[in-house]
């Protein structure tokens, strides 16, 4: 039996940063061959005309997926298509990334060298004002 997941939420005291509209790749598209579970940690990469030319760029901004009623999942598999809700892990770039998503942003969730996921940037949550200092998500 999978563990719950314990929302990111609960773990720092405030909201996540932003939310995305997502939908993962299906294997023929080279995507995943089975779902994430919630809880996944992959990178995510966004598109600004700052990393145009730095296509390597990744970062750890952690998505946490909510249900088609728009509560997050406990645990198990994630739906293929949704909204998820997204974390900035690396305070010393928060303010960078404050400065540059913005809704209607696309991105992608990156799993090694590759794209598992598209993305478009729909809500502002908390970017702006959650604390520049996280508490540890273990």
């Amino acid at each position: 039996m999978l563990e719950e997941h314990k929302s990111y939420e609960e773990r720092t005291g405030h909201p996540c940063d932003f939310k995305v509209r997502y939908r993962f790749f299906s294997e023929a598209e080279g995507g995943r061959k089975t779902l994430p579970s919630q809880g996944i940690r992959c990178d995510f990469r966004y598109e600004h005309p700052d990393h145009a030319d730095k296509k390597d760029w990744l970062f750890i901004i952690w998505p946490e997926f909510e249900n088609a009623d728009g509560d997050l999942i406990g645990s198990g598999v994630v739906l293929p298509e949704g909204v998820a809700r997204m974390w900035i892990l690396n305070d010393d770039f928060r303010d960078y990334h404050n400065n540059r998503i913005r809704v209607g942003n696309k991105g992608w969730f990156r799993e090694g060298p590759r794209s598992t996921a598209e993305c478009e940037v729909i809500e502002l949550v908390g970017l702006a004002t959650n604390p520049r200092v996280l508490k540890a998500m273990k």
